[in-house]
This record gives structure tokens, C-alpha cells and sequence, in this order.
């Protein structure tokens, strides 16, 4: 079992930058393969990035490559996005999620997380 702690979002004006973190309790935090997703109003929960457990892969979705970037600190058991130029259409509720060793299937589907947070708040405004 992991509990996961999403911090960092804000209202930031367009072509401004934030950086959300994700503190993971317990031990295990090196086992998990961790991932962000986003939901806006009325639409469904998306895929944003993800990174292995080892970190050595990332991924992302198009609509962020290039102003995205996930990252991990295992000493810390924390995961983070950093997003800059960000966009109005960025505005969402950002979600950090965790799947263990072992998981099937790939990093972008949600329902291949075992573990998520409760959300925080992104809002860009024009």
C-alpha cells in the first residue's frame, strides 16, 4: 500500500511554469512506476507523463512533449512535473498515480495505476 500527496498547483498566467510534486509514504517508492494524468471539467481523466522505476524512461503525451518534463527522487520518494509555457487549455486537476512492479500493460491507459492521489488544482490563465 502507498499513499500518494500531490502539492504545487496554483493559478499562473499563460507562458508561466509550475512544478507539482508527488511524496509517496513508505519504502517501496523505488518499486513503482509513476505517472501524472489531468481531468478537466466534464471531460475524461488524461494521460500526461509517466516515468519507469528505474527513470531511465519517460513518456508523454503530445499535447505536453517539449514543455513538460517528469522526474523522481528516490531519496525523497517524491515524483515531479515540471510544466512550463503553460497553456490555458493546461487548466485541470492534476493527478499523480503509482503501479507496481510487476504491472501489465502501458503507462498511459488509467487503469493500469494501482494507487492515486487526491488531485491539485492547475489554472492558467490568458
Amino acid at each position: 500500500q502507498v499513499q500518494l500527496v500531490e502539492s504545487g498547483g496554483g493559478l499562473v498566467q499563460a507562458g508561466g511554469s509550475l512544478r507539482l510534486s508527488c511524496a509517496a509514504s513508505g519504502r517501496t517508492f523505488s518499486t513503482y512506476g509513476m505517472g501524472w494524468f489531468r481531468q478537466a471539467p466534464g471531460k475524461e481523466r488524461m494521460f500526461v507523463a509517466a516515468i519507469s522505476r528505474s527513470g531511465n524512461d519517460q513518456f508523454y503525451a503530445d499535447s505536453v512533449k517539449g514543455r513538460f518534463t517528469i522526474s523522481r527522487d528516490t531519496t525523497k520518494n517524491t515524483a515531479y512535473l515540471q510544466m512550463n509555457s503553460l497553456k490555458p487549455e493546461d487548466t485541470a486537476v492534476y493527478y499523480c498515480a503509482a503501479r507496481r512492479i510487476g504491472a501489465i500493460g502501458n503507462y498511459y491507459s488509467t487503469g493500469n495505476y494501482d494507487y492515486w492521489g487526491q488531485g491539485t488544482q492547475v489554472t492558467v490563465s490568458s
